[in-house]
């Protein structure tokens, strides 16, 4: 799925939520079996839709925060399914496969399952909402993943899962390359629009004022790195964004060392976010 598709979805589905329609949680699967069938149980599960919602409810109408509800887990899950596509091209160690000799097509469960799930925690509060995702995230995952797998293997993509959720906090050491690409595709949820709700409510504050000064975010191989993700900013402001949000979440994950992140504002058209500030 290409950055145009996803930032396509993204207008689709935020209009479906304001119609109060059902948002489908899609990645391209590929000819990954097992993925297909996570997402097909993923779409048919009613109670984890609705966590979804009781974490957006927490988050946007009763924090002011941005979108933390099915929108933001769609775009995590594509963004981490890119970013780790990317590494295993380049080769790079996938922590299920070489230390429970799995193999790459379950390190996209792995992924994708701990995106779907990394905040449903939010749910009971935003507040060390990780540690509350893992409760949750433990029952569901293991619901999920059932069907599709035995007990040694449900297992061990289980824990994987668990390790991903809680390690997606800046500062909590990540053992798996899924892990880390959880991590960083969670902080790249940033372009203009996803701080919307808190700063159009007046919520004015440098991480909103960021985020709105995003305009784009491109994943992509990089020349002599195996990821390049460059951030497209329409005003300078976004830097708060990649330097204080972004970039000590890379440095915290384990994909540090095959990622090279580039931000730029376009030349000439500095966008105007805030006219006037008053304390």
């Amino acid at each position: 799925m290409s950055e145009r598709d996803i930032a396509h979805i993204i207008s689709e589905d935020e209009q479906k939520l304001a119609a109060g329609e059902r948002v489908l949680f899609t990645v391209p699967a590929r000819h990954n079996p097992k993925l297909q069938a996570l997402l097909d149980l993923i779409n048919a599960d009613e109670e984890l839709y609705q966590l979804w919602r009781c974490a957006n409810v927490n988050a946007v109408d009763r924090n002011l925060m941005s979108d933390h509800g099915p929108v933001h887990i769609k775009i995590v899950a594509n963004l981490a399914l890119k970013l780790l596509r990317l590494l295993m091209e380049a080769e790079i160690p996938l922590g299920i496969v070489k230390d429970h000799d799995m193999t790459p097509e379950d390190a996209e469960v792995v992924v994708v399952l701990a995106s779907a799930l990394h905040d449903v925690g939010i749910a009971v509060h935003r507040d060390k909402h990780e540690e509350y995702s893992l409760f949750l995230a433990h029952l569901k995952a293991r619901e999920l993943l059932t069907p599709i797998y035995s007990v040694r293997e449900r297992t061990i993509v289980l824990s994987e899962t668990l390790h991903a959720i809680i390690a997606h906090h800046w500062d909590v050491r990540c053992y798996t390359t899924e892990a880390g690409v959880v991590k960083v595709a969670d902080a790249l949820d940033m372009t203009h629009g996803r701080s919307r709700i808190a700063f159009e409510s007046g919520d004015i504050n440098i991480h909103s004022v960021s985020a709105q000064a995003i305009d784009a975010v491109h994943i992509r191989k990089g020349e002599d790195v195996p990821v390049e993700i460059e951030i497209v900013m329409a005003n300078s402001a976004g830097i708060f964004q990649v330097d204080h949000l972004l970039k000590r979440k890379l440095r915290n994950s384990s994909i540090a060392p095959y990622v090279r992140v580039l931000a730029r504002v376009e030349p000439e058209v500095e966008r105007k976010i805030v006219e006037t500030y008053r304390l």
